[in-house]
């Protein structure tokens, strides 16, 4: 502790840094090996994880939980009332949680009760209105998803594939296939044969169109169901990570599809304004067979190996 630092909780992890005029209130916790840089400002109600960094002139209100090797740039806004008044005391303050291993750019503002997820990476001067899934990269005002860490991209567009069926893909699961496509003086045509050269025969279809450039879909696994999925207009790029590795697709072509099998955790993401995405499933609906947090899918799959 700095000599200049006033620290008035008891509560410090071992290892942990805490520089020149800086002010810890008596109710927060601080986990080890934390480093907390000069001019911050630490509320009562407030929770640090383990190998968090957290620069110079960041304030941190009650309401924020901030879990394992967390870094925190310089001059970040955080916020905890979304109608504040002067003299005028929520009962409480809303919850913003800053996932594991997720890091958060200079002079970014987080807006309260927003998730960010774990390994996330939010750009400087970002303006957070509402959660980020995890590992997304996030720049802007309002802030909106440009790409994922630790996420490889096939660099293999639909437009000008060979014709045939084939995978096409490194990834260990997802495969790429590019259709045939047969074209004469009166267009296109491309088709594939399910049960012969395609990996399932489906029992339902649906669409996805009309979504704002900076939305996501997707977001969750399948514990039984097949998909395959072409942008048969406009085009979007589709994620597949099976617990170890993540890879990026784009899909801008009719005569593209691709498999997600079951046991993938699967996001699409910038779509053009006029995608329209045909998905074709396995199975009929059933809620059950979806998985929706992150963590439970990493713990199905180390069961599962």
């Amino acid at each position: 502790m700095h000599p200049l630092a006033d620290v008035q909780t008891q509560r410090v992890g071992a290892g942990t840094t805490v520089w020149q005029f800086v002010v810890v209130l008596a109710g927060a916790l601080i986990g080890k090996n934390v480093n907390i840089c000069s001019h911050c400002f630490i509320e009562n109600d407030v929770v640090i994880g383990n190998d968090v960094t957290v620069k110079n002139g960041v304030h941190l209100w009650d309401g924020l939980r901030v879990e394992d090797g967390v870094f925190i740039g310089p001059a970040v806004t955080f916020a905890n009332d979304k109608f504040p008044r002067s003299k005028n005391r929520p009962e409480a303050f809303e919850t913003t949680t800053v996932r594991r291993g997720a890091s958060i750019g200079a002079n970014a503002t987080i807006l309260p009760g927003v998730n960010i997820g774990a390994g996330a990476m939010i750009g400087a001067g970002a303006v957070v209105t509402r959660s980020v899934p995890d590992f997304a990269i996030v720049v802007g005002n309002p802030a909106a998803i440009i790409g994922y860490t630790n996420t490889a991209r096939s660099g293999v567009s639909g437009k000008g594939a060979h014709t045939g069926i084939r995978p096409a893909t490194s990834h260990p699961s997802s495969l790429i296939y590019d259709l045939p496509v047969i074209p004469d003086i009166r267009g296109k045509l491309t088709v594939g044969e399910f049960d012969d050269n395609l990996p399932f025969r489906p029992k339902r279809y649906f669409i996805v169109y009309d979504v704002p450039s900076r939305e996501t879909r997707g977001e969750h696994a399948h514990r039984a169901c097949h998909q395959l999925l072409i942008c048969v207009r406009g085009s979007c790029v589709a994620v597949a990570d099976d617990g170890q590795t993540r890879q990026e697709f784009v899909l801008d072509s009719p005569n593209r599809a691709l498999h997600m099998p079951p046991m993938i955790w699967g996001t699409q993401y910038k779509y053009s304004s006029d995608a329209m995405l045909l998905v074709f499933a396995s199975h009929h609906y059933d809620p059950e067979d979806y998985i929706r947090d992150y963590d439970v899918f990493l713990s199905e799959v180390a069961g599962q190996k």
